[in-house]
């Protein structure tokens, strides 16, 4: 037998491969998982140089991967004014301007992840002007569907007065005529963030073409800077694997610049995202990502698309009409004969499609659309995905599985445990369809294949976090179903789930022998402590490749 380069022991060993679930020990050789078993088998596969890790009785798990985020736009985020959706106005002002005291040189003042209570009783607009009325300010909201902008940023963008856009991105209008400071969806906010000096972070997202012109050498260099600190904040998540969730060429050959010096320290998939002013040749640039970045460390593969926007800002493609709102169901941003069409000829192409689908009409007109396509090509297991999914009718949700669909949920988007009377989400879900929203565990117990996932930085991109909401979510009325998943559901989902999803099961997504050496070691058993404390506990290593990219063992 080879001798290994790191052997585990005294770990809770959870290999979450069905033929031996659980162990004593791991030993890992030259970026692979060289063997798993009791103590004293593995330790004789060392030698005196073999790194021996003592897991202190945590737990062993996979490399978590982590099937949604945003890898660009969170990694620069870090260093903007970071709010969340508690934060008041008064908190919010008082943090944006101290950041604008030390920051003179920026062309426009940005707090990210705040919630949209925060102008609930308030012109947007005006407030803002009340907190920095000389330069621009922009607020990002924590699902990153609406950004609020002040009188001076409007202006400098040409929205003070409107603008018309495509189907499901909007600038708000005032009852002054004037734009009251709400921006809907990337065609809207685009102009603000660009305004703002990141604009070539939001690309992928907003247009998912490369930035033209080229950057330079410094604005590059930002760049790599952004992603750096982006991968360092995942890893010290436990996360081995990222699908990133908005993409273009730039994102990978900064990401491959990364890989040629050594400093990508996680598995990325980025996408070729098209819009809905695309053509169809504008999917050679897909096919092109696809021959050009097929590696274990890079990877593309898949379309990214949006059918429509949010639940909280009335954006989300409903059924029905939105409650306080007649006739306002939202709207899908590529009509039903359309994204047929696309579903087909992209599936024909041997390509995956992930599609943003949140509101039920969205689901239904994916469903229907991926189901064209199967009938046309034949099934060929692409396992194209449908994204959130935070409200179906609950006669769709059996389609998912039986086409081979992948559903791609996050556990942190479901509002919190209770109804809560001033939440969003739950003030836009008609009362009686509360029951079939957030419906992951019903997907699951209909043997649903499942990538749970963050979406970082729209919330916490801890994992821990999100295994803690997955297996605490408790209904928002008494009477209605349970919600919340099993531990081994939820570890699967951030794990063999998610590597199912990018057709990578054969090599990540459990420790098993000839698998990646992508693990990562808790603080604690997660098996032993109550669902409750899953949330306390921490990441004392991450291990990809055989690599530490993470160490808190001593």
């Amino acid at each position: 037998m080879p001798e290994a380069d790191i052997i585990i022991i005294n770990g809770a060993v959870l290999t979450m491969d069905h033929t031996r679930l659980r162990a004593e020990a791991v030993a890992l050789r030259s970026g692979r998982i060289l063997a798993v078993g009791d103590r004293a088998t593995i330790s004789e596969l060392g030698t005196p140089r073999t790194r021996i890790v003592d897991a202190k009785g945590g737990s062993v798990l996979p490399g978590f991967v982590e099937s949604h985020l945003h890898l660009f736009v969170g990694g620069a985020e870090l260093g903007r004014v970071l709010l969340n959706d508690r934060t008041t106005l008064g908190q919010a002002s008082a943090k944006l301007r101290s950041y604008a005291a030390t920051h003179m040189d920026e062309p426009a003042i940005v707090g990210v992840a705040n919630g949209y209570r925060l102008f609930a009783d308030t012109v947007p607009r005006l407030a803002l002007d009340r907190i920095i009325p000389d330069r621009p300010l922009a607020l990002i909201s924590d699902d990153h569907h609406t950004v609020w902008a002040n009188t001076i940023a409007l202006q400098k963008c040409e929205l003070l007065h409107g603008r018309d856009l495509p189907s499901g991105h909007e600038v708000v209008m005032g009852n002054d005529g004037l734009a009251n400071g709400t921006l809907l969806e990337p065609e809207a906010f685009g102009p603000v963030l660009h305004l703002a000096g990141m604009g070539r972070v939001f690309l992928g997202m907003e247009t998912g073409r490369d930035p033209a012109p080229t950057p330079s050498p410094q604005d590059r260099a930002q760049d790599l800077v952004f992603l750096r600190c982006g991968l360092s904040h995942l890893v010290a998540q436990g996360i081995t694997s990222i699908v990133n969730m908005d993409g273009n060429r730039y994102t990978l050959d900064l990401l491959e610049e990364l890989r040629a010096a050594d400093e990508l320290n996680a598995r990325v998939r980025v996408p070729f995202h098209f819009l809905p002013d695309m053509t169809e040749a504008d999917l050679d640039v897909a096919a092109e990502m696809d021959q050009r970045w097929k590696g274990d460390w890079l990877n593309s593969g898949f379309v990214k698309m949006f059918m429509d926007g949010v639940v909280e800002s009335n954006t989300a493609f409903m059924k029905q009409d939105y409650p306080g709102r007649p006739g306002w169901r939202g709207s899908g941003r590529f009509s039903a004969e359309r994204f047929r069409d696309l579903a087909t000829r992209i599936d024909a192409m041997g390509l995956q499609m992930a599609v943003h689908a949140i509101g039920d009409a969205a689901v239904a007109r994916v469903l229907n659309g991926y189901e064209a396509a199967i009938r046309t090509n034949g099934a060929r297991d692409l396992r194209h995905r449908i994204e959130h999914i935070e409200l179906a009718d609950p006669d769709d949700l059996p389609r998912i599985g039986a086409l081979g669909l992948i559903a791609s949920m996050q556990p942190l988007h479901a509002p919190e445990n209770g109804p809560k009377a001033d939440n969003p989400a739950l003030l836009a879900i008609p009362q009686d369809r509360w029951p079939q929203a957030f419906p992951m565990r019903r997907l699951r117990k209909l043997g649903t294949h499942m990538a749970l996932a963050s979406d970082w930085p729209v919330v916490t991109a801890s994992v821990l976090d999100g295994i803690h909401g997955a297996v605490t979510s408790e209904p928002w009325r008494d009477g209605h179903p349970k919600r919340r998943l099993s531990l081994h559901d939820a570890i699967h989902g951030y794990t063999l789930g998610g590597a199912y999803a990018e057709h990578s099961e054969t090599t990540k997504g459990s420790l098993s022998p000839g698998k990646f050496a992508d693990v990562v070691i808790l603080d604690r058993d997660i098996e032993a402590v109550a669902p409750q404390e899953i949330k306390s506990m921490a990441i004392r290593a991450t291990i990809c490749g055989g690599r530490f990219t993470f160490d808190r063992l001593s």
